[in-house]
């Protein structure tokens, strides 16, 4: 398990800007699926996530 979380680190670093957008997506998923209701959330949880990842930059 350790040499699968070594790769995603390696992959989030090198691509950045995709994972950056991919969280994205997935927020606005789970925003449509419940109806915006968790917005603030939602938008938290995608904003801490995508600070985590690469070099830490938000997309939004």
């Amino acid at each position: 398990m350790s040499d699968f979380m070594d790769k995603a680190k390696d992959f989030a670093d090198k691509h950045d800007e995709q994972v950056d957008k991919g969280l994205d997506r997935a927020g606005d998923m789970a925003d449509q699926r419940t109806g915006g209701k968790y917005d603030q959330q939602i938008d938290k949880g995608v904003d801490m996530a995508q600070q985590r990842t690469g070099e830490g930059d938000t997309a939004r």
